[in-house]
């Protein structure tokens, strides 16, 4: 247990010593917390239609009043509410498709990488044969036939993402395959899912974990990209893509409706794209390494510039 506080507070020294992964962990949490809590938090119904209050400027604003801090759509309905119930949107969904996608892309990776010869060449060429479609294309063409539903967003999501970490686990499975541990396992008589799952597969969280954040990022878009086009979630309920597409029309008289969404998004990407990269570094010794050799040479350049007291 003691070494477990040890490193755990370790890594949340470390996390606080980088300025750029300190904002993204934090913009993270709030993105969280806010999608956990908007039952509790958000002021009004994010689908209650006010017309007499429609297009009201943001507080700091002239004409805009504290009742709706960060103003009203066309419908009156408020900002600042419907930003709060789109991270939960966009949280369910990003998440979820991770999950699903991660979950068979690393199966696939794994049997390919380990038994390599025709398995390994029948499943690449099968996840080339979807990487050879674009992926926004196939999900708009299932969604068209389909309909659009948050289940039908999940399940295109992740039906269009898994080949990326099917190619990456097989990277990575292909080089640890040749280690000494992995042929002693397998002298000693270990069996091929014990191999795999028990001695290869823990040494895949380093980079899964961080190819997971960055898909993490990607599948929210993709799902704004959706909402923006009419074929993913659908109205009364809150996306921030929804949102863009529905006052992009009032874009000239009313820039709140579109720009506040799109930054909700762009942070939450941005955020995303820090903590990944905070992550490779952390997860990884050879970069642990590195980051540790060029902390001290930066400390013997500060000491060899610092004057040296009078004799």
């Amino acid at each position: 247990m003691a070494g477990e506080a040890d490193r755990t507070g370790g890594m949340l020294r470390e996390l606080a010593a980088d300025g750029s992964a300190l904002f993204g962990a934090v913009a993270l949490a709030l993105l969280v917390a806010m999608a956990v809590l908007a039952p509790l938090i958000s002021p009004y119904d994010p689908a209650e239609q006010v017309l007499r209050d429609r297009l009201l400027p943001p507080v700091w604003q002239a004409k805009g009043v504290w009742a709706h801090l960060l103003g009203t759509d066309h419908l009156g309905r408020d900002m600042l509410s419907r930003v709060i119930w789109g991270s939960r949107v966009s949280l369910m969904v990003g998440l979820t498709v991770v999950l699903l996608a991660g979950a068979f892309g690393v199966l696939v990776g794994l049997a390919a990488g380990y038994y390599g010869g025709r398995v390994d060449a029948a499943l690449m060429r099968f996840v080339d044969t979807v990487l050879a479609f674009p992926s926004l294309l196939l999900a708009l063409i299932i969604l068209a036939v389909v309909g659009p539903s948050m289940g039908s967003v999940i399940a295109v999501l992740a039906l269009t993402n898994w080949m990326v970490f099917a190619r990456v686990t097989r990277s990575v499975v292909l080089s640890a395959r040749q280690l000494p541990y992995v042929e002693a396992a397998e002298m000693v008589g270990g069996r091929p899912g014990r191999v795999i799952f028990r001695h290869i597969l823990p040494n895949l969280v380093s980079p899964l974990l961080t190819l997971a954040i960055l898909e993490f990022a990607n599948v929210v878009l993709a799902e704004a990209a959706l909402s923006f086009l009419g074929l993913g979630i659908q109205p009364p309920a809150s996306s921030w893509g929804l949102d863009v597409a529905a006052g992009k029309d009032y874009l000239f008289i009313a820039w709140w409706p579109v720009t506040l969404p799109g930054v909700a998004l762009a942070i939450t990407v941005l955020a995303m794209n820090l903590v990944a990269s905070w992550v490779r570094i952390t997860s990884d010794p050879q970069e642990r390494e590195k980051r540790f050799a060029r902390v001290v040479a930066a400390s013997k350049r500060r000491a060899a510039a610092r004057p040296t007291p009078a004799e």
